[in-house]
């Protein structure tokens, strides 16, 4: 069966699943669209920024999101919440030892609140198969150099479950405040193919 086809199948019944509960009264009219439009207007990269600058800043908070994410996220007035049920959300810190990477390599699963819409290549068949056999390679393609004594750990994704990277504080940054931290972070960074 090709993609193709496989996604339309999928799709058609998705709309049919859709097109039951409304007629059974259980959703209004457009209300799935209505709420996807809600969830992704509030999910931006610089929420994921926000909660890495905290992080560095404050080692208390730093230690409760490594611990308990979702525990930790309402600190700064976010959470994963947003869908029918709340998803796990497990935030992974590079260090000298180890260069985390996410991928989600059924579809592209992705936690958008804290980090916007997925980029394109995020959801590419490329990336999803090439960066868990190969990680060292795709990071380099992305200008990142991870040493060969660094381990890299990738992290997959689930319907249930996603990721955050918490990247390294850069050296230099000690006079910035917690906003001039936050203008540091990049989406690829929250991801784990730039080191901020």
């Amino acid at each position: 069966m090709s993609g193709e086809h496989h996604s339309s199948t999928i799709s058609a019944q998705v709309r049919r699943v859709e097109a039951l509960l409304e007629e059974r009264g259980l959703l209004a009219p457009g209300e799935v669209d209505q709420r996807i439009d809600e969830f992704a207007a509030g999910g931006t990269p610089a929420n994921g920024a926000r909660v890495v600058a905290r992080a560095w800043v404050d080692p208390g908070f730093r230690d409760r999101l490594l611990a308990d994410a979702n525990a930790a996220l309402p600190e700064v007035g976010l959470s994963m919440a947003g869908g029918l049920q709340e998803q796990r959300l497990k935030v992974v810190a590079n260090t000298a030892d180890v260069h985390n990477v996410l991928v989600c390599t059924l579809c592209s699963c992705y936690p958008i609140a804290l980090l916007g819409p997925s980029p394109s290549w995020y959801k590419s068949e490329a990336y999803r198969s090439r960066v868990v056999r190969d990680p060292r390679s795709v990071l380099a393609e992305f200008g990142v150099t991870v040493p060969e004594a660094t381990g890299i750990a990738v992290w997959d994704a689930s319907a249930e479950s996603r990721y955050m990277v918490l990247p390294r504080r850069p050296q230099g940054t000690d006079d910035l405040d917690e906003a001039g931290l936050t203008a540091l972070v990049t989406r690829r960074g929250l991801i784990g193919t730039a080191l901020v």
